[in-house]
């Protein structure tokens, strides 16, 4: 179950949202998360409260006023490989979306299984 929180400026609609999240949901099914295992947020913040380097690490281009980060909480047990082909769909999506590359931000994070509780406080993979 991952869950996905996306990071930006304030001032996107709804639909662009809509279609971030479906980009990035797209991206973690090919890599074998079911359909319907869908759990996001965003977090819209002021120019203040969103501080970053628009250089870090080597970047000729930088980053815009159009930066997110993707940060993906999802179980141990993907490989190198798989967090790869997320990663490059991903940012080929997200190129559909007019986001520069350079303005992707992507942190996977890893949690054991049972840390999740889906509902009702049980923990499912005990």
């Amino acid at each position: 179950m991952p869950l996905i929180t996306i990071t930006s400026h304030k001032g996107r609609t709804a639909e662009q949202k809509q279609a971030i999240g479906e980009a990035i949901h797209a991206s973690i099914v090919t890599a074998g998360v079911p359909a319907g295992d869908r759990f996001q947020r965003f977090l819209d913040l002021d120019p203040e409260s969103f501080i970053y380097d628009k250089f870090y690490p080597d970047l000729e281009i930088g980053r815009s006023a159009n930066f997110i980060i993707i940060e993906i909480l999802f179980s141990v047990g993907r490989s190198v490989k798989v967090k790869r082909k997320i990663l490059e769909l991903l940012v080929c999506k997200m190129k559909e979306l007019e986001f520069s590359p350079e303005d992707v931000f992507v942190s996977f994070q890893e949690t054991a299984w049972e840390n999740w509780s889906f509902a009702k406080g049980e923990l499912i993979h005990i």
